[in-house]
């Protein structure tokens, strides 16, 4: 090889070889670049993790420096709290889900009389051991296992109930234990020996205080009794003195002695009553009766002074519930006495409505009997009705300053009514009037089957004729009841304009406007119409008086019994006629005056009367003559009945 020839190829070489080691110094500097930015982004990296490091550990010295905080405050509160409950004189103490004690306060420890085996650390079981083997605790007729067991028994339970104990010192401790979720167990010790005495004080307090009471209205139930007899010669006396000659100066007098007299033998019974209930010495004498007729009875009673105030007194007594019950009809009449007394009272106008209604007999005999006195008086104000059963109570307002009572009429039913086991109440409106209710419970006295008629053969109608619109509705119900249909007027001329349809019966008021029911049943009988009238009226002795009274073939005083109503409707014709005799009545009476003042209220009546003056006396007398009615004085003829001979 030429000179030339290897200067040529070794200059290619070293060509090669720069160029070799240009691109070896390009990928150096390139690489250096990269590793210089990866040292950047490190260092970058690094930085921020010392960033968040430190942030770190400024949040961790914090949270440590709130948790030391937090202990201190709740060290603090623990001492605190531990502190207030060592300082309240009831026990406290906890124990774990193991029935061992946790801790306790001295209050709690000192109930254990200082036993120092009563402590943190010991068992529930050991504590019933310790203070029944120490005598701690008086256990009564228990053993002390057995009182053991009855205290492990209610601890284990999941709410044990609170336990009264009586310590050896007399003093009286209730235990309150309360489970927590996980079992554990807070139990306090609560000492009730004032509280406990303090009850025995009040009873006994009031025990003296009852017996008082019972003394004192036994001594006024005796009194009134006293009282009422020689008050009921005042008033029987005064009745004879005005039927003499008189002036009219005179009459008067005598009529003033009678009215006060009366209104204080009103006093005196509402006072006897009250005081025998009181005295617990009023018994219930239960016996046979007939609810309607008594309410019938006390209907008729009223009726004058009902008239005289244009009122009218309605009786709606279920016609499927039983009349004859088992009780005291005596102080069931008083009950209604009253009820119905107070609403024609404080009634000015419009009606009086007695309603009966009931649950019929279980299956011991047993009837619910709902007692309802409804009226359109001056009603009572709303914050008056739980005032008004209370004791001498009367609503004090100026609409019923002018109506007088003794205020116990409503006490004495509402103690009647809770004796009888049943319950009394009242709804009422002012200016719309009110409704007294009571609820009782009654025997009945028979089971017999409703005594409605069998009427309807096919279909049978009535023509009612009736002013008054509750009456009416009354009227209306009971006959449809009986499966009648029924046509209502209001008035005569509307029934003369509705006869002309046909109808089978006409059920007719007495007293109305314009034309009156006897009119009415004349202008029927003129006009041809030959159905049967019954009339309908609160005087039946008028009606029956007044000639128009051939056209009408029954007469019912209202309010209408339904037995009445139903004999009417079953057979309209009268009974065989039956000789009668003179009524025999036998009055047990001591006191002369009483003797003298009855024998004269009944001379006008057809009976054969006969006096005994004491029990004996009237014991052979009943005898001996049988008697229809016997009048008693029981507690004068009691006394001497019981008087040795001679």
């Amino acid at each position: 090889m030429s000179l030339a020839n290897k200067l040529a190829e070794e200059r290619r070489a070293r060509l090669a070889a720069e160029r070799l080691l240009e691109q070896k110094q390009a990928e150096l500097q390139a690489a250096n670049r990269k590793l210089g930015k990866h040292a950047l982004a490190l260092s970058h990296e690094i930085h921020e993790t010392r960033a968040e490091v430190q942030t770190v550990r400024d949040e961790n010295q914090r949270v440590k420096s709130d948790l030391n905080d937090a202990y201190q405050k709740v060290e603090i509160a623990e001492r605190r709290l531990w502190h207030s409950i060592e300082t309240i004189q009831d026990g406290f103490a906890f124990f774990d889900a193991d029935s061992r004690m946790i801790a306790a306060n001295n209050a709690y420890l000192a109930v254990f009389d200082g036993l120092e085996a009563v402590k943190p650390g010991v068992s529930y079981i050991e504590i019933l051991q310790f203070i029944t083997e120490e005598g701690v605790v008086n256990i009564g007729a228990l053993k002390p296992h057995e009182w053991r067991e009855k205290m492990l028994d209610r601890w284990q339970s999941f709410a044990p109930e609170p336990e009264v104990i009586r310590l050896w010192n007399g003093h009286y401790i209730k235990l309150i234990d309360q489970r927590g979720h996980g079992g554990d167990m807070v139990s306090l010790a609560l000492n009730i020996t004032d509280t406990i005495r303090h009850e025995k004080e009040l009873t006994e307090a009031r025990r003296r205080a009852e017996a008082a009471n019972r003394a004192k209205s036994s001594f006024l139930a005796n009194m009134s009794h006293e009282i009422r007899t020689p008050m009921n010669g005042v008033v029987g006396m005064a009745e004879l003195l005005m039927e003499t000659d008189l002036t009219e100066e005179q009459r008067l007098f005598a009529s003033t002695i009678k009215t006060s007299g009366e209104a204080l033998l009103v006093i005196i019974n509402d006072v006897l009553d009250y005081s025998k209930i009181e005295a617990e010495k009023l018994v219930l004498h239960a016996e046979p009766f007939d609810l309607e007729r008594c309410i019938h009875e006390l209907v008729t009673l009223m009726q004058v002074n009902a008239r005289d105030k244009g009122l009218e007194l309605l009786v709606d007594y279920d016609l499927f519930l039983p009349t004859r019950f088992v009780g005291d009809p005596g102080r069931i009449r008083q009950i209604m006495t009253n009820l119905l007394g107070n609403a024609v009272k404080f009634t000015e106008s419009g009606h009086v409505l007695v309603r009966v209604t009931g649950v019929h007999p279980d299956a011991e005999g047993r009837a619910s009997v709902h007692v309802t006195v409804e009226d359109t008086g001056i009603g009572i104000p709303p914050d008056k009705i739980d005032h008004i059963f209370g004791e001498f109570n009367q609503v004090d307002d100026e609409r019923n300053r002018k109506f007088e009572g003794t205020g116990l009429g409503l006490a004495i039913s509402q103690k009647l009514i809770r004796l009888m086991g049943g319950k009394i109440w009242v709804d009422s409106e002012p200016g719309k009037g009110s409704t007294f209710g009571f609820s009782v419970s009654l025997p009945v006295a028979e089971i017999v089957e409703a005594d409605m008629p069998n009427l309807i053969n096919g279909q049978f109608r009535a023509l009612i004729v009736e002013p008054q619109a509750t009456s009416r509705a009354i009227l209306e119900r009971q006959l449809e009841q009986l499966g009648v249909a029924v046509v209502s007027c209001q008035n005569a001329a509307e029934a003369l304009v509705q006869v002309g349809a046909g109808f089978d019966l006409v059920v007719s008021d007495h007293n109305m406007v314009g034309m009156d029911g006897l009119e009415l049943a004349e202008a029927l009988r003129d006009a041809g119409h030959g159905m049967p009238f019954l009339l309908l009226s609160h005087n039946t002795g008028y009606a029956e008086q007044d000639p128009a009274r051939v056209h009408v073939q029954a007469v019912l005083q209202r309010p209408v019994a339904r037995r009445d109503l139903f004999g009417v409707l079953a057979a309209l014709m009268p009974s065989d006629p039956v000789q009668a005799r003179p009524m025999r009545v036998l009055a047990a009476e001591d006191n002369r005056t009483n003797r003298l003042v009855f024998s004269k209220m009944v001379r006008g009546l057809d009976i054969e009367l006969s006096f005994a003056e004491n029990g004996r006396e009237a014991v052979e007398l009943y005898r001996a003559l049988v008697p229809d009615v016997v009048f008693m004085d029981i507690s004068g003829l009691m006394y001497q009945t019981h008087q040795p001979e001679g």
